[in-house]
């Protein structure tokens, strides 16, 4: 009994750091940008994605909310913050619909598994990258326009995404052999 309870307790500190690393990982992301307005092109995207496929849809969710809350509360894990504004206000702005948007490109990446083709993972991956830009153009174009929310939401950014899909898609099968160990 002393032994189970001992074997759990490691389990959610285990899943917990994994976490933690996920936020700090997305922080990361956002800090490496490059400096387009009133959007940065960011590596945030692919680590969103790659957190649903490494740690599953919960994991990844988990994840997701936990660097939400960390925004939300004020610390400068997004991009461009401080300088652009911090917590609530930061994610009602031009960016708030992207990063509503890695709550459901999280938990559709979650669900790519070993057994699906190189085309399906191909699938999976663009439509959970995607859904991103579903949630966050239209919200970037009710606070800026159709005009803006067109070139600087999502045709500076097409290149750069399929390149990102590209390397998720390549690399999946050794991200998914990780998500055996959690």
């Amino acid at each position: 009994m002393e032994l189970a309870k001992k074997i759990e307790s490691v389990n959610i500190l285990k899943k917990i750091l994994l976490v933690m690393f996920g936020t700090l990982l997305l922080t990361i992301s956002a800090k490496i940008k490059v400096p387009f307005y009133p959007v940065p092109m960011t590596m945030q995207t692919f680590v969103v994605v790659l957190i649903g496929i490494t740690l599953g849809w919960k994991l990844g969710l988990a994840t997701i909310f936990a660097y939400l809350f960390e925004g939300a509360i004020g610390l400068p894990v997004f991009a461009g913050t401080p300088e652009k504004g911090l917590g609530i206000s930061y994610i009602i702005g031009p960016t708030g619909g992207y990063l509503v948007g890695f709550i459901f490109s999280v938990f559709i990446a979650g669900f790519i598994n070993l057994n699906k083709n190189i085309f399906v993972k191909f699938l999976i991956i663009s439509f959970a990258i995607f859904v991103i830009y579903l949630t966050g153009v239209p919200w970037l174009a009710y606070l800026k326009g159709w005009e803006v929310a067109y070139i600087w939401g999502i045709k500076n950014f097409m290149l750069a995404e399929i390149f990102k899909i590209s390397i998720l898609v390549l690399s999946a099968e050794k991200l998914l052999k990780f998500r055996k160990f959690i």
